[in-house]
Parts: C-alpha cells; structure tokens; sequence
C-alpha cells in the first residue's frame, strides 16, 4: 500500500493551481467590481452569428468640471447601465474603470456616459452628459490612448459644462475568437511562451470539469497540433476550440462565472466567456445590475427604501403601478426613468391603488379633486406662476431640450405659456411629408401600439369597463371603430404639449365629452378601480382618409385643459 505515483500528485498539483488562478481571477474580478452586481452577467440570450458586431473595452479615465464635488459616471447603453466608484472631492475626478459591453449589428450601439455630482443624501444631481456610438471604433485609426469628449448640460445641449477623457477599443468578431484562445491560454500557460505543451494541455482539459474529453486528452492534443512540433500554438488552440464546440465541446460552464455553456453554440460561448474574463489591466472595473443612470446614481437613503420594498425598478407594461416608470426610448434602445415627484407618486398610489382611494372618489372628493385641479389651472395663468417656470425645467433639465424651445424662457409671462411653448421650426422633422398613407407620430409621447382594442386589454388597460363605445361615446361609436388598431400617446408633464394630426384628411366633427380629470399616468391607467379613458373629460375628433378609413383622435383633458 504506498503513497501513490509522483506524477499523479504533481499532476493533481498543477490541476488544483490551475483551479486556483481561475478561483483568484473570478474573486479579483468581484472585488473589483464593488459589489455582487459587477459579475451579473449581460448576454442572456442566444445571439446569431451575424447580428454579433464585436465586443467593446470602454474605459472612463477622468474628467474635467466647473466645481468641486464628489462625482461618479454612468454608462448605459440599450437595456443595461454601470456606474463607476466615487471619486475624491475635486474638479478634476479620476475614475480608470472599464467595462466590456457586448454590440450588435442592429441592436444598441450609441453609449450614454451621464456624470453626477453625488455630494448629497438624498439623491444625486445629473451635471453633464456625452453620446458615443462605439461601433464608429470599429473602423476609426487612431494612435490615441484616449479621446476627449464634450459633456454638454442636460437642459441644453448647446452648452458645454464639461469634458470627459476615455478610452474604447473594439474587438470584432474575427478578433474576439482569436483573443478568446489567447485569453484560455495564457491562464495555463505557466512559463508563458505562447504555446501549451503536453502536461499544460491536459490540466487545460482537466479545468474545464468535462469527463469525456479528460479521457481522450492526447487524442486531443494530437488533434490540435497540427504541424507535430509538441506544443499547441494559439491558433491551433482557437482553431480545436471550434470544431470541437460543434462536435463535441470541451467546455460544459464557464470557469469564471459558472453559468452553463449552451452545446454546439461556439459563438456565444465566445462572447460569454470575453465578457467574463478579467483582461488585467488594472482598471476598475463598472459596477452593473442597474437599468437606467438614475437608478445607477442613487445614494443610501433610496437604497435603503428598495431595501425597505418601498420602490423598485421593473420593465414591462404593468410596472407603471410602482414607483418607477420605464420607458424604451426607440431612437436610442436605451431605457430611461420618468422623472415624477415622490410625494406625487404617494398621492396617486393612494388614490389609484386602492379601494379606499377611489372610495373617496365615489362620496364626493371626486368632485373636490376636480374643483382644486381647476383652480391649479387658473392660478398657473397668472403671472406669478412664471416663477416656477424655472423649478420646473430644473427637476426636468435631463428631459427637456430648451435648444428646441422657440423662445427664451424669458419670453413666458405665465407657467401654463410654457406648458405649451412652440418649438423651432424643424425641431420635429416630419417624415415622408409627400406620403400619405403613411401615419406620423402625434405628439412628443410614450407610444403604444395595440392591433385591436382586444390586445390593449390584455397587455396595458387594466380598467374593467373599457370599451370602444365607452371611449368614443354614444354619438360617435360606429361598427367601424370596434375592430380597429388602436395607439396611445401618452404626454408627460415635461413634455411639448401639442399635438398635431397624425394622417392626411377631412375633419368631419369635433365631440366634447365631460367627465373627470383623472391622471393620465400608469399609475392610474393600471389601476383595478376607474376606467381613466372613458371617464376622464375628452374631445373626440372624427377624421376622414383615404389610406386608413375612419379615424378618431381622441383627446383627454388634464388639470382642466387639453394637451
């Protein structure tokens, strides 16, 4: 009964220090991440072969601002975003944080980076923000570590507050297979020649946990090394990668993460196992897990209220009844936060979620409501209302371009004057003028689509009376309308309030309708307890086209007017 072979403990050595620099690689990786979001991973789904346009490195190096402040930098780009550290108290924060992001050919490419000032407890203020589309990488030859991009004010995007150094390069595909094996290989590597011999080879194998390829290691070895020198170079390495994937893959989970590898699927494995892998360069690495830069920006007194189950981020149609609301901005792919008044939000919630709420509604405080709406009405016409013309563009300066606007702030004697304000001449392009039988959009809006009423039911209206019939009136409703397409535009606060027809036509009547003036917020349009469409007061517009038949416009009143 002895001690066993030599070569089997030095073999087993090799394997156990081979699983160990993964082990170490995946803890330097969390660690410096900040956090168990950084290792959440961001390619969740099956990606094809040619919709894969390269992985991008982009690194935040630092900044340049007007003052002195702690800041911290989000980057979003299409349904994800990651934040940096906190920098120290200056002028001149400096954060070298990277982070790889995955792009597709048609999918999001444009990366938001948004610059916060966070020297508060309650929230952080957005000071400045840059666009940059990181496919324009792909083909850009420069010899430059960094570039240096203008941050321009969220209110205006004509005014510069700002600079921000960074750095981004751009694998592509033929790249990220090739730098894929390079990455494997040089983990086990040990005397870092380039190459894998026979011994590096098998604990290669051994690493990555699949049985039936431990038992066929010089089967292998002798697959991949195709010139017969001993050694197995990179690109024989890349090449065996591939074609075993397809045959037979070698690897059943990611070493870094864990997360099964999908089989006979060497593309995403490619581009999991490159996000994942830690490129040693000694940078920061984005914390991740956030869905917009706002969410990112929070501080500890907001964390302690998700903490708390008092708010939370969701994407989806229903998510409007919570405290936040997503919307997917469609030139950009990226999701981006309605910015709303906490204390507004208790109050609809209140009001809109509940029994008791509209319990209230229904002895009378239904008419109180409308009464003081009204009256908010008359006062925001006066003149002493202008004074809170420039509260309202600050809350909303991430949100409202006052580049767009046709006149300087100035120019508004009341608040209501610049509810409604003009936009300049081109501001809103129209497309395909000399079209028409092409519809435009209507208003600056949140957009719903709906083929038939029937679908609008099922994936947003959750009122339980909402009908056609209810929505038009009894005059107006024809057989005509009931199985028609149905598209909802849905204005916000800070939004250009005028809406403009959105087909060709001959308006045949205009119908008022009376009713209530409830909130045209998810919040109330998903509530279980009132039909916001078909109670609210409305004008319908009856429209005659050529291309789509019969249309109607209909339009809600909000705080006693129409937008």
């Amino acid at each position: 009964m002895g001690h066993g072979s030599s070569k089997e403990d030095e073999s087993v050595s090799r394997t156990s220090r081979f699983r160990k620099k993964f082990h170490l690689h995946r803890e330097r990786r969390r660690s410096r991440g900040n956090g168990s979001n950084s290792g959440s991973h961001h390619h969740n789904r099956v990606l094809n072969e040619e919709d894969f346009a390269g992985i991008a490195l982009l690194t935040l190096i630092s900044a340049e601002m007007k003052f002195k402040d702690k800041w911290l930098a989000c980057v979003s780009l299409g349904e994800q975003t990651f934040r940096t550290a906190i920098s120290d108290n200056t002028d001149k924060p400096i954060w070298n944080s990277e982070k790889k992001l995955l792009l597709e050919r048609n999918g999001p490419h444009v990366a938001r980076i948004s610059v916060f000032e966070t020297n508060r407890l309650s929230k952080s203020n957005l000071e400045g923000y840059c666009e940059v589309d990181l496919l324009e990488f792909l083909t850009k030859d420069s010899d430059a570590d960094s570039e240096v991009f203008d941050l321009l004010d969220p209110s205006s995007s004509n005014k510069i507050v700002g600079k921000i150094s960074l750095s981004c390069s751009v694998e592509d595909p033929i790249e990220t297979e090739k730098s894929f094996a390079r990455r494997i290989l040089s983990i086990v590597d040990y005397n870092q020649d380039g190459q894998l011999s026979f011994k590096e080879f098998s604990d290669l194998i051994s690493a990555f946990g699949n049985q039936v390829a431990a038992n066929k290691k010089e089967e292998l070895f002798k697959a991949a090394d195709k010139n017969g020198d001993g050694v197995v170079s990179v690109d024989e390495l890349a090449a065996l990668l591939a074609l075993q994937q397809e045959k037979e893959p070698l690897m059943n989970c990611c070493p870094v993460c864990g997360e099964t590898l999908e089989v006979a699927d060497m593309v995403n494995t490619m581009i999991h196992l490159t996000l994942c892998f830690d490129e040693g360069t000694g940078n920061q690495v984005m914390t991740g897990g956030f869905l917009t830069d706002k969410q990112a920006s929070n501080v500890w007194m907001f964390k302690l209220s998700e903490w708390g189950h008092f708010s939370s981020y969701d994407v989806g149609l229903n998510s409007g009844s919570r405290a936040h609301i997503l919307v997917f901005d469609r030139r950009t792919k990226r999701l981006v936060e309605e910015l709303i008044d906490v204390k507004i939000v208790m109050s609809m919630r209140a009001i809109y979620q509940s029994k008791i709420g509209l319990g209230l509604m229904d002895i009378g405080t239904k008419e109180l409501l409308k009464s003081i709406s009204e009256k908010q009405g008359r006062k925001m016409n006066s003149v002493e209302s202008s004074k809170e013309i420039p509260k309202f563009v600050n809350f909303f300066k991430d949100q409202i371009n006052l580049a767009d606007v046709k006149y300087p702030l100035e120019h508004f004697k009341t608040f209501n004057e610049f509810f409604i304000r003009e936009l300049k001449l081109g501001a809103r392009p129209i497309d395909c003028m000399e079209r028409e039988e092409v519809a435009v959009c209507a208003a600056d809006s949140r957009l719903m689509a709906f083929k038939s009423v029937e679908d609008s039911l099922r994936f947003w209206i959750k009122g339980q009376k909402f009908s056609i019939q209810g929505l038009l009136g009894n005059d107006i409703c024809s057989n005509s309308f009931l199985n028609g397409t149905m598209v909802i535009f849905r204005l916000a606060p800070q939004d250009y309030h005028r809406f403009h027809l959105p087909v060709s036509g001959i308006i045949e009547q205009f119908v008022d309708i009376p009713g209530c003036l409830y909130t045209v917020n998810p919040i109330a349009v998903n509530s279980k307890y009132c039909n916001v469409f078909t109670e609210n007061k409305r004008v319908v517009s009856i429209i005659s086209t050529a291309h789509f038949g019969k249309c109607d416009i209909t339009v809600p009143a909000l705080d006693g007017h129409y937008s």
